[in-house]
């Protein structure tokens, strides 16, 4: 199969750990797209690599951050890529010129503002191209639909970068799940420490959530474990905190925490029904001894399963933390192997990436369709509507201050 060639969309954290100033002070001080990518090129799956963004004059400084933090970490790793706009120049619809640069099959990768992520996946998939969104996919249960037909219509994968699916132990969790019975009750709780809110204090409460940002990974993971059940999420009450975030300067509609509490029913039998609370949060201890905290409890017929994702048993004391800290090497493991080359393919948050890349592949080789893709259970398109109605139905929740009922009959969702 010939390499697949790649448009960056997003130079953000995520993408470079870049963020302004330097190296993020998370535990993505070197992203994790671009990194990702550079391995992926240098081991024939991937060809040209581009990178779009809104502001050109960035790229620069964050050109040397990666030869300094990647190139000279990983035995000279490449990390050429073409840029839009040029470097002298800011432009917000750079996104749509880079776009047009590429071929029918070439694929790209969302990582930006989630309000964003619409217009661009849908200009893309417009033009025959593949994409990668960062979660969640869209912010409104009607964009994921419209995207939905418009990539059945141009035979193209669209693919949702859910990596928490790839996780070994919630991989696991969710076979073991299966084998459980009828589902009863998943509560989940995803948290980060309050000074990264400092990072995305310019569309925090603005353009999204915490809810959007950090509830998405576990009610994904619900929804992947319990749709196979045949449960489907029916209504959506939802609740906010508020207070830390205003007073560390963000947008006064921001919320600290917020909670969903959502009704599953079984399709076949809505006799039986079932409980979801899913909790985040943004506002956590700024020496919370992980970057996030991650756990959850599932409740089924016949027995239960308990995961905590942040503390995995593998505990650090540094003098510099002061402070004891988890660092999560299963993400993405940065250290390098015995030969001085990036080792972390094993890593989930790699693994992902693969993941799309191989089907885009397959699906340019005409050896898959993107509907065999949805087969298999990966997150695409298709098996993550669940998750863009309870997201929005919890949004609506919260600024109607009312249940939303959501809606599935003979493929159709609708909130109500």
């Amino acid at each position: 199969m010939q390499p697949l060639n790649v448009l960056m969309v997003g130079t953000g954290e995520y993408t470079t750990g870049f963020v302004g100033s330097g190296a993020s002070g998370s535990d993505k001080k070197v992203g994790v797209v671009g990194l990702t990518l550079f391995d992926l090129r240098r081991r024939g799956k991937v060809g040209k690599l581009g990178m779009v963004g809104v502001n050109g004059t960035k790229y620069p400084a964050i050109r040397e951050h990666l030869h300094q933090n990647i190139t000279l970490a990983y035995n000279n790793l490449d990390t050429a890529f073409e840029s839009y706009p040029a470097d002298d120049t800011k432009d917000p619809d750079a996104y749509k010129g880079a776009i047009d640069a590429l071929s029918p099959g070439d694929a790209i990768t969302i990582f930006t503002p989630d309000t964003t992520h619409y217009p661009i996946a849908l200009y893309a998939i417009e033009r025959g191209i593949h994409v990668m969104i960062t979660k969640p996919a869209v912010k409104l249960l009607e964009h994921h639909l419209a995207l939905l037909e418009a990539a059945e219509k141009h035979g193209v994968y669209v693919y949702i970068e859910h990596h928490k699916r790839f996780d070994p132990a919630y991989w696991d969790a969710k076979a073991r799940a299966l084998k459980l019975g009828d589902f009863n009750y998943f509560y989940s709780y995803m948290s980060q420490p309050k000074f990264q809110l400092e990072t995305f204090k310019a569309w925090a409460g603005i353009d999204s959530d915490i809810s959007y940002y950090l509830n998405s990974h576990h009610v994904d993971i619900c929804d992947s474990m319990v749709s196979q059940l045949g449960y489907v999420p029916v209504k959506v009450s939802a609740s906010a905190s508020k207070g830390v975030a205003v007073s560390m300067g963000c947008h006064e509609s921001t919320e600290d925490t917020i909670s969903l509490l959502v009704h599953w029913a079984k399709k076949d039998d809505p006799s039986k029904q079932a409980t979801g609370v899913y909790t985040a949060s943004w506002t956590a201890p700024h020496k919370a001894g992980v970057h996030s905290n991650q756990y959850f409890h599932y409740l089924a017929k016949d027995g239960e399963i308990t995961i905590n994702q942040a503390k995995r048993g593998y505990d650090v004391a540094e003098d510099a933390a002061g402070q004891l800290v988890w660092y999560n090497p299963f993400y993405m493991r940065y250290a390098p192997d015995e030969d001085g080359n990036f080792n972390g393919q094993s890593g989930y948050g790699y693994v992902s990436f693969e993941k799309f890349v191989d089907g885009c592949r397959s699906v340019n080789a005409r050896d898959l369709k993107p509907a065999d893709l949805d087969a298999k259970g990966l997150p695409t398109l298709r098996n993550t509507i669940a998750t863009t109605a309870i997201l929005e139905a919890g949004r609506r929740s919260i600024d109607e201050n009312r249940e939303v009922r959501i809606e599935c009959k003979d493929g159709a969702w609708k909130l109500i």
